[in-house]
C-alpha cells in the first residue's frame, strides 16, 4: 500500500493544477481539466465503475458494495487544484527518509530551510519519512494527498475482495482553493448518503465545524485637489481607509486569534487620494457573532459617512459559506463512524474546528453531510509544505476502515 501511495502522490504533485481566481470560466484553468482526464483513466484502470468527467470538470466514480446486505453509500471527496497565489508548477518533491531532526535544507542555492524553530511539529517527526518541496513551489499535498489516498484505498479494496465494504462514491472537484469547488456539484447525481472530504492536515484531524465566512469590499471615494490648497477641500480616501481599519478591534485579526475565535482580515488594499478599495474576509464559528461582525463593519461605514459625507464609503458584503456543524449535528452517525474507524486503525481523533472552509461545508448545506478528514500534509499554501508518509498511510487506512465499518452498522 505505502509504495503505491507514494508513487501516486509523487506523480500527482508534479502536475500543475493551479486554479485562477481571475478567471470567469469553470474550471478556472485548463490544467485542472488535463488532470481530471488523467484521473478518469486511472479510475477506469483500477476497475471502478460509473466513471465520469462532466462538462464542469467533476470526476466521479463508484466502487460497488461487495456484500448483499443493504449498507449506506459513502462518498470520499478531494479537490484537484492548488492555490493560485503561490507557484504550483515545476514542483520538485524531495524525499527525506528517516528524518533525524534539526533543519532540513530545502534549497541550498537560495538558502531556504525548514526549521523546527519555525515549525515545531518537526520535533515530533524524528524518525519519520517526509516529502518536502525544493523551496520554490507549493508541494500540492493540499489536496493531491487526499486524491492519492482515496484512489490507493480503492485499489486496496479491489485487490482484497475478502474485505467487506459498502458502496463507495469517489469525487474529485476543481477550484476549491478559490471558493468555487462545488458551485456545480450535483449532489443528487452523486447519490451518497453522506461523505467525507479528505482535505485536512495534522494526523487525526476529524473536523465537523468550520468558520461562517463572508467577503467584504469597501469602496472609499475621496476628493483630490492640489495639496498646497487642500485645506477644507481635500478628502483623502487613503487616510479614511486607514481610519476605518483603525476602528476595527485590533486583536480580532488572524495573527492574534486561534481555536473558535473569529476575526476581521484585511486581505488587500489599493488606491490613491481620490479612490481606494479594501478587501476583507470575515470569519466566526458562531453564527450570531458572525452576523454581529457584519453589522460592526456596516456600523463603521455609517459613522464615517456621517463624518465625511454620505456616499463617501460604500460596503458590499457577500456570504461565502456557513458552519457545517449546524448540519452534521443532525447526523451524529457520520462522526461516530469516522471516530470508530480512526480508533480501530490506531489514530487518536482530534476534533478540532477548521479555521477556514472546505468543499464539505457547502456540500453539507446542499444536503450531503460531509465532515473533513486529515491527509498528513502540513504547512499548506507555501514553500514549507510537506507530507508525512506514515500519516498518509494512516489516512488511507481510515478510508478503508470507514468503508468496512459501514457494513456492520
Amino acid at each position: 500500500m505505502q509504495q503505491a501511495l507514494i508513487k501516486r502522490f509523487l506523480k500527482y504533485v508534479q502536475i500543475n493544477t493551479m486554479s485562477d481566481d481571475k478567471s470567469t470560466s469553470f474550471p478556472s484553468s485548463s490544467v485542472q481539466l488535463d488532470f481530471a482526464k488523467l484521473l478518469v483513466e486511472e479510475c477506469k484502470s483500477l476497475g471502478l465503475s460509473d466513471v465520469t468527467l462532466d462538462e464542469n470538470g467533476y470526476v466521479t466514480a463508484t466502487l460497488p458494495s461487495n456484500i448483499s446486505k443493504k449498507t449506506p453509500i459513502i462518498g470520499f471527496i478531494s479537490h484537484m487544484d492548488t492555490v493560485p497565489d503561490y507557484p504550483g508548477e515545476h514542483v520538485n518533491p524531495q524525499l527525506i527518509q528517516n528524518y533525524n531532526g534539526g533543519t532540513i535544507i530545502l534549497n541550498e542555492e537560495k538558502g531556504i530551510k525548514l526549521r523546527p524553530e519555525q515549525f515545531p511539529v518537526l520535533c515530533d517527526l524524528v524518525g519519520e519519512s517526509l516529502i518536502t518541496t525544493d523551496g520554490t513551489t507549493v508541494l500540492g499535498a493540499d489536496d493531491k494527498a487526499g486524491i492519492a489516498e482515496i484512489l490507493t484505498a480503492m485499489e486496496y479494496l479491489i485487490n482484497h475482495p475478502e474485505i467487506p465494504h459498502c458502496t463507495i462514491r469517489v469525487g474529485f472537484t476543481p477550484d476549491e482553493e478559490i471558493g468555487r469547488g462545488v458551485d456545480f456539484f450535483n449532489v443528487e447525481k452523486f447519490a451518497a448518503d453522506f461523505a467525507y472530504t479528505i482535505d485536512g492536515c495534522e494526523l487525526g484531524e476529524l473536523q465537523c465545524e468550520n468558520f461562517n465566512a463572508a467577503s467584504a469590499t469597501l469602496h472609499i471615494h475621496g476628493v483630490s485637489v492640489h495639496p498646497g490648497s487642500a485645506k477644507g477641500k481635500m478628502k483623502n480616501s487613503l487616510s479614511i481607509a486607514c481610519e476605518y481599519q483603525s476602528l476595527l478591534p485590533a486583536l480580532e485579526v488572524p495573527e492574534h486569534t486561534t481555536g473558535h475565535e473569529g476575526f476581521y482580515h484585511l486581505h488587500d488594499m489599493s488606491g490613491d487620494v481620490e479612490n481606494s478599495t479594501l478587501h476583507y474576509i470575515i470569519r466566526d464559528h458562531n453564527r450570531d457573532q458572525f452576523e454581529k461582525r457584519k453589522q460592526t463593519m456596516q456600523g463603521l461605514v455609517h459613522v464615517l459617512n456621517k463624518k465625511y459625507g454620505e456616499g463617501t464609503i460604500e460596503l458590499e458584503i457577500k456570504d461565502s459559506y456557513y458552519n457545517m456543524k449546524e448540519v452534521i449535528d443532525k447526523h451524529p452517525q457520520v462522526m461516530d463512524l469516522a471516530q470508530k474507524a480512526f480508533k480501530n486503525v490506531g489514530i487518536k481523533p482530534i476534533l478540532s474546528p477548521i479555521r477556514g472552509g472546505t468543499d464539505g461545508a457547502r456540500l453539507s448545506f446542499m444536503g450531503l453531510p460531509c465532515p473533513n478528514i486529515f491527509t498528513g500534509g502540513y504547512n499548506c499554501h507555501g514553500k514549507y509544505e510537506f507530507a508525512v508518509i506514515s500519516h498518509m498511510v494512516l489516512a488511507t487506512k481510515a478510508i478503508i476502515e470507514i468503508s468496512t465499518l459501514a457494513t456492520k452498522e
